[in-house]
């Protein structure tokens, strides 16, 4: 059994929870994520920014917490697990990112409604994630041997990317979408940004409900990649839920800042892979060496670095742009 450091109280707990509510209010009711508009780099940018900034101004504020109640050696390697998660997350929400475009253009969804179905995806990965993380500390903490399952299978994942980074996905032929088909009643024409409609008294759900389910599903997949990266990093749940949160809320800005550009970073799925096969690696080591997280942080780094100047070094080949 893993004994695992909570460094949060539930006041914390409480104020953040309460924070990322507040947040998708405001993006909600006041900010009009539900309201059909296309989003512009320059608003895509902007809220990219306002993410990046609110999660390095929490991350400032407790270590400054930290610091004052458990000391600056607690503080500082918190601060740095944070960041690492966070840069992590990040990383891996750009395979999203490219997933979400191959959806957007299998359906021919309108650019005035991809806003909707992302921020109604993001509510629905919160609560996965949550669940989750939660429940990944649970099985951490009592199953310590799980970390080496976990190393094992993104390091095999991280290496089938790289075998398959070639390969582009059908995801009009997802195993959920042939069942949602097969047992919902689906109205086929345009009706806006609607999920579901009546018909002569009957529910029939719309093709942008599918597209929303795809959605959900992929982050599913995904996280089943990131939360084990993660938890790679550090065992603590509050850093692991917050630093992942942080990602996602940014995650739909991050999509339509990327969305117009995205063909351009043709070499990053490898640096992704590389990412992922570095952190299962590490994880397996573990009983013989303990990877510094500044150490994983450089590596990290280094290698989505690497993989983004190469992209903008060395065009893409016809056949991939």
């Amino acid at each position: 059994m893993t004994e695992l450091q909570h460094i949060a109280t539930p006041a914390m707990w409480a104020g953040f929870v309460g924070f990322v509510l507040v947040m998708l209010l405001l993006d909600l009711f006041v900010f009009g994520g539900n309201k059909a508009h296309k989003v512009s780099v320059r608003e895509a940018a902007a809220w990219s920014g306002v993410w990046l900034t609110l999660a390095l101004l929490f991350n400032a504020g407790l270590w400054w917490y930290l610091k004052g109640t458990v000391g600056a050696a607690v503080a500082d390697q918190k601060a740095l697990e944070f960041l690492s998660g966070y840069l992590i997350e990040k990383a891996l929400s750009v395979d999203n990112v490219f997933v979400f475009l191959l959806i957007f253009g299998a359906f021919q969804v309108p650019p005035q409604y991809q806003r909707r179905v992302l921020i109604y995806g993001v509510l629905g990965a919160i609560v996965m994630r949550a669940v989750m993380i939660l429940a990944g500390a649970w099985v951490v903490q009592e199953f310590s041997w799980v970390l080496y399952l976990f190393g094992a299978f993104l390091l095999y994942t991280g290496v089938r990317m790289l075998m398959m980074s070639e390969q582009e996905p059908d995801v009009t032929q997802n195993p959920v979408l042939r069942f949602a088909k097969r047992h919902l009643r689906v109205a086929e024409d345009d009706h806006g940004e609607r999920f579901m409609v009546k018909r002569n008294g009957l529910l029939y759900v719309t093709p942008l409900f599918l597209v929303l389910l795809l959605i959900e599903v992929t982050d599913l997949v995904f996280a089943v990649d990131s939360i084990p990266a993660i938890f790679a990093i550090t065992t603590d749940p509050f850093i692991v839920f917050t630093s992942n949160l942080f990602a996602i809320l940014g995650l739909r800005a991050l999509y339509f800042l990327l969305a117009d550009i995205a063909d351009r970073f043709h070499l990053l799925k490898y640096g992704l892979a590389m990412v992922l096969a570095f952190i299962g690696a590490k994880m397996l080591i573990m009983p013989w060496y303990h990877v510094p997280v500044q150490a994983s942080l450089l590596v990290v780094a280094l290698l989505i670095g690497a993989s983004v100047v190469a992209s903008l070094l060395l065009p893409p080949k016809k056949h991939d742009a």
